[in-house]
């Protein structure tokens, strides 16, 4: 296919999010047997559009005047990508399969470049309900946080430390272009590029053998924050597939127990396959049953207690953009919900000494800090550990980290734009001897 032909159809997969609602890989997928002469090189690009469209989906229609998936596609092209308009031009040129030439008025807004004016859900690419909530966060900067968690995310992969080293495992994926992670000890990122297709990470004899992980380097930073050492008694209440277990289990370098469940039995399904191939030996999955605690017998027995709470998920759009635009106002308060039910659960748990680490990757006041004051308001036992004390176990990277990430009474606060990493907060929760 033509690039032209590949914006095309790209505006024809973006007409058919917006019509339907739906998300954005169902339609790519139904796109793509619909037109099986398009190949995965084909489809790699259109895909790229789609989420780029996503991504920029505010500024685009407010740069090009108005909302159409046409108007989207093209104000994107210059919002994301940096094309000026004779490029557009080229691509929209009235041929066979290319979009209708630009009109005179779609010139125009072309031409005339930046988002003068524009109010921040529109700089930030945000739904406009959200504005408030990112205010409060951010306050001024919130325009720029939600234009970096618009952009596109590099690829994140994890060492897993029980089977080898990063140094032993990087020049093994030279071929792919990765490099050390730029917090993370154990973490390599590799880099894409718009019409990248995602390289088949999981055929790699690095990840067959267990010797490395798809995760963000967020979600690494917040498993080695939580200060996992060998021997001890850990639980990860909301385990789901396991990604921060397995960190867990390297961090503990196979000695104590982590006891690994969630509250929705379907999300532990992957978890066992993940911990084999891993050779991760010291941890059990407690699958929730109907009737009865899973945990009962670990009553006041915890080291630590992971939670990484059900949330918004605002601090993952670059990976799910359209995400933020199918996320409505009562979606806040039922997470609010279940973080208040998870946190209670973990208190008869933690034994004298033991800590909560509380993880979630949202931005929002409301599922951070004010969860973790309420928390401590009802619990006069537990208090919230200095962030900076817990910083100092990335060793000679914690004083660049503590300078880059947002710090406050409860925790700290990863972002795109500060770190580089998906957005995360984590806090450390001590219960008194």
């Amino acid at each position: 296919m033509t690039p032209a032909a590949r914006l095309s159809a790209a505006i024809e997969v973006f007409a058919d999010i917006e019509a339907r609602r739906r998300p954005a890989a169902d339609a790519l997928k139904d796109w793509g047997l619909s037109h099986r002469f398009a190949g995965s090189g084909d489809r790699a690009a259109i895909a790229g559009l789609v989420y780029d469209a996503l991504r920029r989906k505010s500024s685009s229609a407010w740069l090009v005047g108005e909302a159409t998936p046409r108007a989207v596609l093209i104000g994107m092209l210059q919002r994301e990508r940096g094309f000026d308009v004779a490029a557009i031009e080229a691509l929209c040129d009235g041929g066979r399969y290319s979009p209708a030439p630009l009109t005179e008025a779609e010139q125009a807004a072309l031409q005339r470049g930046p988002l003068v004016g524009a109010p921040a859900h529109i700089e930030g690419d945000y739904p406009e309900w959200l504005d408030p909530f990112l205010a409060r966060a951010f306050g001024d900067e919130r325009a720029a946080e939600g234009a970096a968690l618009a952009s596109r995310a590099p690829l994140d992969l994890r060492v897993n430390t029980l089977a080898g080293t990063r140094e032993d495992a990087l020049p093994e994926l030279a071929h792919l272009g990765a490099e050390p992670a730029r917090w993370s000890p154990i973490g390599m990122r590799i880099r894409l590029g718009a019409d990248a297709k995602s390289p088949a990470i999981h055929a790699e004899p690095l990840f067959l053998k267990g010797r490395i992980e798809i995760q963000d380097e967020g979600s690494q930073l917040a498993a080695l924050l939580a200060g996992a050492k060998p021997g001890e008694q850990v639980i990860d209440l909301c385990a789901g597939a396991g990604g921060k277990t397995l960190a867990l289990a390297a961090a503990m370098e196979n000695h104590g127990q982590i006891y690994a469940t969630d509250t929705d039995k379907r999300r532990l399904v992957a978890i066992h396959d993940r911990l084999a191939r891993a050779a991760a030996r010291n941890v059990q999955v407690r699958t929730p049953k109907s009737v009865g605690d899973v945990l009962a017998d670990l009553a006041g027995r915890a080291d630590l207690v992971l939670i990484d709470a059900p949330c918004t998920g605002i601090g993952t759009w670059r990976r799910n953009p359209d995400a933020k635009w199918r996320i409505r106002p009562g979606a806040l308060a039922e997470r609010i919900k279940q973080q208040e039910a998870v946190l209670e659960s973990a208190v008869a748990l933690v034994k004298p000494g033991g800590r909560i680490v509380y993880i979630t990757c949202s931005v929002l006041a409301e599922e951070n800090g004010d969860r973790v004051r309420a928390f401590t308001g009802r619990h006069g036992d537990f208090s919230v550990e200095k962030p900076v004390n817990v910083i100092n176990g990335l060793g000679e990277r914690a004083y660049l980290f503590a300078r880059a990430v947002l710090i406050s009474d409860e925790g700290l606060l990863m972002t795109p734009r500060r770190t580089d990493t998906d957005g995360f907060f984590v806090s450390m929760l001590r219960r008194s001897a």
